[in-house]
């Protein structure tokens, strides 16, 4: 995976928590911010999720429906 440098401006509160997780799990700071962002991504995902599937306005797919689509076989 490439990677790409970043300048952020983050609460000092923030880079105080980072600096202790990463001297105390010995980690690199840029892992540690990497996986936050990756955790809070899946959890924004299943936000949009949920708001999709409360929207009536929404088209919803079935999930046989889909499978089939794809010609996929899910019988057991």
């Amino acid at each position: 995976m490439s990677t790409v440098r970043l300048n952020i401006t983050l609460p000092e509160s923030l880079n105080d928590d980072i600096n202790r997780f990463s001297e105390e799990l010995h980690e690199k700071k840029s892992h540690i911010i990497s996986s936050a962002l990756d955790m809070y991504f899946d959890y924004l995902d299943l936000k949009l999720a949920e708001k999709r599937l409360a929207d009536k306005n929404e088209e919803h797919i079935a999930l046989d429906v889909f499978f089939d689509s794809l010609g996929a076989d899910v019988s057991h």
